[in-house]
């Protein structure tokens, strides 16, 4: 029995496909697919089985899609209310995969009909691996507040139940093989290590070391992070399953007056060129949102938050002078599909060039250097706000003295809480962050804004005397 794993870092999403004796299974499927098919044909065996080990959250599945190309059966843990033909998998049922099999442990915690699929590679030897979705994570375990019904408490507690009584009671060499590394949204802690065993977690795992059912509950559920608004769409999504990409219109070629038109009628203007680029130069109102990074995951949380949806309209600026501007519109388009915006109608051709060459109005954001922000905190020429667009915890373990914590994720559901007169001044822990948080201020009518250059990180190497609180 071979294992392959793939891995998108935008999403810090791994998913699998294992096989033997010409047959093979995937797991936990990435929305576009082509690459499993592909892997397949190269390896000369059938897709058999789509196995989720539950609904995503924080991705759209490609489950559908693949099964309808391959002839496979999906398999989902039962409780999962599917809309699509499927095959519902309880506690030790197995598929059977060449001269192995694929058997099932109901593990409910992260989600009520969460499973992990255990692969012996024969009938009678000792477990290879496990897949364990977002149950059990390398250095970490599932969020568990994804629930409609059931309070963060319960199942927190079930998931204990579930690690304790069935996971950890496999042999200590099993491999496992999380749908998750650093990064994502599903676990506080998660190593970007590719897989560990079953023993290593054991004995390392911070939340397998609670010396009981109460304390890993208390554990679990202090300070959880904020539940990103758009999870609920993509869950909802993966229940009924997401249409194939090759379904979405093609991106249109827009001028730059066909742009404005659109974005007065509602449509928001996406720029993913690097940060100095956009702040320089910009269509007004638009979202920056760099494609380095964790992109498609803070496009989502900005669009699937506030008053602005994820099926709002989405326009596209890129570099318009890059020999490659075609490829990197796709892969934008791929990347925020991956997250269930597919409402990307279209690109402004040319980029901001062609948008200048008009004639048409442009704005700005000023860049500020931690030092520049520490002459102006001196002597301020006018009353001055400073935001944090890290996470709590970032924030609580040192920040630039006198600013407001409000995360990223937040921001657009708490600008109440922000003066609109002032000048406001915008970091993150080195940049990524505070670009995105400026482009929104500005974009929701805060008058001045400034991001300030290489976040706190940078704050703290060249300006040692404002180091010391909050």
């Amino acid at each position: 029995m071979q294992i392959e794993r793939f891995y998108l870092g935008c999403l810090a999403h791994a998913s699998y496909l294992v096989h033997d004796g010409g047959e093979a299974a995937v797991i936990d499927p990435q929305r576009d697919v082509d690459i499993y098919v592909a892997r397949a044909a190269e390896l000369g065996v059938r897709v058999r089985w789509v196995v989720e080990t539950h609904l995503h959250a924080d991705f759209v599945s490609g489950h559908l899609e693949l099964a309808r190309r391959t002839g496979a059966e999906v398999c989902l843990g039962t409780g999962s209310s599917a809309a699509f033909p499927h095959r519902d998998l309880d506690e030790g049922q197995c598929l059977p995969l060449g001269a192995g099999f694929l058997r099932t442990l109901s593990t409910p915690g992260h989600t009520e009909e969460s499973i992990c699929i255990v692969a012996h590679p024969t009938a009678d030897a000792d477990p290879l691996a496990v897949f364990t979705g977002d149950t059990l994570f390398i250095g970490d375990v599932g969020r568990p507040d994804l629930s409609p019904s059931r309070s963060p408490q319960e199942l927190a507690g079930v998931l204990y139940d579930s690690l304790h009584e069935k996971l950890l009671k496999l042999p200590d060499a099993t491999i496992v093989y999380p749908a998750h590394g650093a990064g994502s949204l599903c676990g506080r802690n998660m190593s970007s290590d590719t897989s560990s065993t079953i023993g290593r977690e054991c004995a390392h795992n911070y939340a397998l070391q609670t010396e009981s059912r109460e304390q890993f509950v208390e554990l679990l559920t202090a300070e959880l992070p904020a539940r990103p608004a758009y999870f609920a769409d993509d869950v909802a999504r993966n229940r009924e399953g997401a249409a194939p990409l090759e379904e979405l219109p093609p991106l249109r070629s827009l001028s730059p007056a066909e742009v404005r038109e659109l974005q007065r009628a509602g449509a928001v203007v996406l720029d993913t060129r690097p940060v100095i680029e956009f702040a320089v130069a910009h269509v007004p109102g638009s979202i920056h949102i760099a494609l380095n990074g964790q992109f498609a995951s803070w496009a989502a949380r900005i669009f699937g938050s506030g008053d602005q949806g994820v099926d709002v309209p989405v326009l596209l600026l890129a570099d318009g002078l890059v020999a490659d501007e075609d490829a990197v519109l796709r892969e934008t388009r791929l990347r925020l599909s991956r997250v269930g915006i597919d409402h990307t109608i279209g690109a402004l051709e040319g980029g901001i060039h062609s948008w200048l060459r008009a004639g048409f109005e442009t704005s700005y954001i000023a860049q500020i250097t931690p030092v520049e922000l520490a002459e102006w905190l001196e002597q301020p020429p006018e009353k001055t706000v400073i935001v944090d667009v890290r996470e709590p915890a970032e924030h609580a373990s040192g920040s630039i003295p006198g600013a407001i914590s409000i995360p990223l994720g937040q921001l657009r559901t708490r600008l109440d809480e922000i003066e609109r007169g002032p000048m406001v001044f915008v970091h993150c822990k080195g940049g990524y962050r505070s670009s995105i948080a400026s482009s929104v201020l500005q974009s929701s009518g805060f008058p001045k804004v400034a991001n300030v250059t290489g976040g706190y990180d940078a704050w703290k190497l060249t300006v040692p005397a404002h180091t010391g609180g909050n």
